[in-house]
């Protein structure tokens, strides 16, 4: 097989999404599977992917209080007891370290499923007064969830990176409004940095998070019509506080017990990014995570090979100079065809093509990756022009996204109406709801749908005045989805 041949993709997004992904992910050099079932080898690119996505949430973390951690990766079994709900709703993913070298352990080591019980600890400790409150950590680290499924890369993986965050404040109110900034700022992650259209809510109460009093999310709609939980963010109330002991002494030297929220997002949103954005052509990435956002192609023939490198050397230079990650592709083995096709299965959001003619006219000729649209401007002001031009990248992701959401959410008034919708359609089908869990039993059994959020606002009125299952008065709107 040849090389131009060897980076095309050939499983269809619309027909084959499972295997297209897969091929995306391994052709643009995002990520291996590893000899380890369940685990995978994240590649530079994809690791880079990851570090823009990572670079922005810890900069708007710092900016609103949060200070960077770290834990061990092993927790003693008598700890994570302590919270015996966590215990409970981990415990089917938890791997467990019962040796050190030829030795028995005397306790097991759980290898972190999340850290609530190896943090809230340490929080009680340097707590005392309400002058340490609020407390707010975070990490950057990975866990494992030994669940048997099948690997997905980023979307599903036993060990899987993440960012924690942990917090302890006086009150309820105070740990909700950090429940909140957390949730908007995953929000804002999706739409301003991945352009991708996010729907907040919170999960019903057979879903939150184990011990949680709420649990608030963003959900982000895929291409195959599921829906994917793309972060959440917890108000834990007081439960781990007083499993831990987080209490402090207030301005009258009375003990109160801390309120406590975590939040979370994983590379679960890589998955989303690529599925959503990416096509049969390769990889997509909005601007702002591409570890490349323009490349520079110039195309020669012998006799004007000089003059069209340096002009295209020189235009590279200043956009480099104006903070733009760009790449000069002056291999002279590859034709530009070649260079093309690698480019746009790499992801790459803008591509100069520099010819004679541009020269001789003092012209670029852009392309953008996600449409193939091209406009010849001129060389002078190059910077801005490309900063425009990616701007507008990103704003035709976002927009296309956005249609796709607003066609993805039906109503439906009765059991029938949803399995026919989701079972035809996908998407979101919203409904009314009685607030009980059985009602979403027979949905979950007939098309392996669930209710992945309700609406944020718990005095929303329900969409419907009856359950669309049991016929009963309805207390929310519960959405139903297939989901990652």
């Amino acid at each position: 097989m040849s090389g131009e041949q060897e980076l095309g993709i050939t499983e269809s997004k619309e027909y084959s999404p499972g295997e297209w992904y897969a091929e995306v992910v391994q052709k643009a050099g995002l990520a291996d599977y590893a000899p380890m079932g369940g685990f995978i080898v994240t590649r530079p690119r994809g690791y880079a992917i990851w570090e823009r996505i990572q670079s922005h949430l810890d900069g708007w973390f710092k900016d609103t209080g949060v200070d960077n951690a770290y834990f061990p990766l092993f927790i003693p079994e008598s700890y994570l007891e302590k919270e015996k709900d966590v215990v409970e709703g981990f415990d089917p993913e938890v791997a467990w370290v019962t040796h050190g070298g030829h030795e028995e352990l005397e306790e097991r080591l759980a290898v972190r499923p999340t850290s609530e019980s190896i943090i809230a600890p340490f929080m009680a400790q340097w707590t005392r007064s309400h002058r340490d409150l609020p407390m707010r950590l975070n990490q950057w680290c990975s866990v494992v969830r030994w669940e048997a499924t099948e690997t997905k890369p980023f979307f599903r993986t036993k060990e899987f990176l993440w960012q924690e965050g942990h917090t302890a404040h006086t009150d309820q109110a105070d740990a909700w409004d950090e429940t909140m900034t957390r949730l908007d700022q995953y929000e804002r992650l999706y739409r301003d940095v991945m352009a991708m259209p996010p729907l907040k809510g919170r999960k019903p109460a057979h879903d939150k998070f184990p011990g949680a009093h709420t649990t608030t999310t963003v959900e982000a709609l895929m291409p195959d019509g599921k829906s994917v939980q793309a972060a959440t963010s917890h108000y834990l109330g007081t439960s781990f506080a007083e499993a831990f002991d987080i209490t402090y002494s207030d301005e009258d030297e009375e003990k109160r017990t801390a309120h406590t929220t975590s939040w979370g997002l994983s590379w679960r949103a890589m998955g989303a990014l690529i599925m959503t954005h990416s096509d049969d052509q390769g990889l997509v990435l909005p601007p702002a995570l591409a570890p490349t956002q323009v490349v520079v192609v110039p195309i020669w023939q012998e006799d004007t090979k000089d003059d069209v490198l340096e002009y295209s050397a020189d235009l590279a230079a200043e956009l480099e100079e104006a903070g733009i990650r760009v790449e000069l592709d002056d291999r002279d083995h590859r034709n530009p065809g070649f260079k093309y096709n690698e480019h746009e299965l790499n992801g790459v959001p803008l591509r100069i093509e520099i010819g004679p003619h541009e020269v001789e006219d003092g012209e670029a000729t852009l392309v953008h990756r996600p449409d193939g649209e091209s406009e010849t401007v001129d060389r002078e002001g190059i910077d801005v022009t490309a900063a425009d031009h990616l701007d507008t990248i990103h704003g035709k992701l976002l927009a296309d996204a956005e249609e796709t959401l607003e066609g993805e959410i039906r109503e439906a008034e009765s059991r029938e109406e949803i399995l026919g919708t989701i079972g035809q359609h996908g998407g979101y089908v919203k409904c009314g709801w009685c607030g009980d869990e059985d009602c979403e039993e027979p949905i979950k059994e007939a098309i392996a749908a669930e209710i992945v959020m309700v609406p944020l606002d718990r005095d929303e009125e329900p969409v419907h005045d009856e359950c669309a299952i049991c016929g009963e008065d309805a207390e929310e709107t519960a959405y139903f989805a297939k989901s990652y």
